[in-house]
């Protein structure tokens, strides 16, 4: 996959009326979700793959989705074919309602069922990964590590009967042992957060752009044509910058204490 320079990768989680207080930040109503896309139609704008990224299209952009909350089947997926959007959805495969045996991790809202990831798929909607159980991939062991990439593509492609070459990093944390761990697993590209226009370069560390509750339909629009994105984002960037300090510190101190 070829990163284009400067194409907008916005980041949704749930769209949902009343959602629980673990995701009730990161929720869009589907109101709100429906008035943006309007606005991406009314611009002009043309939805790509995230595995797709390019600016051979008019106006290109890229919806995505993390974590695979059952009101992107219900509220959002009818919303994307009102308007003819594709969109990229990362599943966390152990969260999933009838994941079974399977089950890892705590879902934080209702979940898609495979079934519904079928239909999303045979809806023109590109499934990715988004780990297993959803942890911090990298405050995890090298096994551990390639067991939560490693098992939920094989998941992915054997429910779905086609390749997952994408995904995305639970809670946007990565760094570069993970991104080697992931081209291992066989993925060809993946995206963080980071609240930046995409620039370029890696394949595996695509910024996105977050869409929450907060998100004005004005500032929205700012953020699907790239603009005034340092006054929007600051205190994200500021709290990006300074996790990632405490994570790679208390990484090492486990790798030297021993601990899992």
């Amino acid at each position: 996959m070829v990163v284009t320079k400067g194409v907008p990768v916005l980041m949704y989680h749930s769209v949902r009326e009343r959602p629980p207080r673990e995701t009730a930040g990161l929720a869009v109503s589907p109101g709100a979700f429906a008035d943006q896309m309007a606005l991406l139609h009314e611009r002009g704008f043309t939805p790509v793959p995230f595995s797709a990224l390019r600016a051979d299209v008019p106006k290109p952009i890229v919806i995505t989705f993390d974590d695979g909350y059952a009101d992107f089947h219900s509220e959002a997926l009818p919303v994307l074919e009102r308007f003819g959007f594709t969109a990229t959805v990362f599943v966390t495969t152990g969260w999933l309602a009838d994941a079974g045996r399977e089950a890892a991790g705590r879902p934080l809202d209702a979940m898609l069922t495979w079934g519904q990831v079928r239909e999303a798929a045979a809806h023109g909607i590109e499934i990715g990964g988004h780990s297993h159980g959803h942890p911090q991939l990298d405050q995890l062991r090298d096994r551990a590590l390639t067991d939560e990439l490693v098992r939920s593509r094989g998941l992915l492609e054997d429910r779905l009967g086609a390749p997952a070459t994408t995904m995305a990093y639970p809670f946007g944390y990565s760094s570069a042992r993970v991104r080697r761990a992931v081209r291992d697993a066989g993925y060809e590209s993946a995206c963080a957060v980071a609240n930046r226009l995409a620039p370029g370069g890696d394949p595996l560390a695509v910024p996105r752009l977050t869409v929450r509750a907060s998100t004005s339909l004005a500032a929205f629009g700012r953020v699907a044509d790239g603009t005034r994105l340092s006054q929007i984002y600051f205190r994200d960037r500021a709290l990006t910058r300074g996790y990632a300090v405490v994570r790679r510190t208390r990484y090492g101190l486990r790798r030297v204490s021993g601990r899992d």
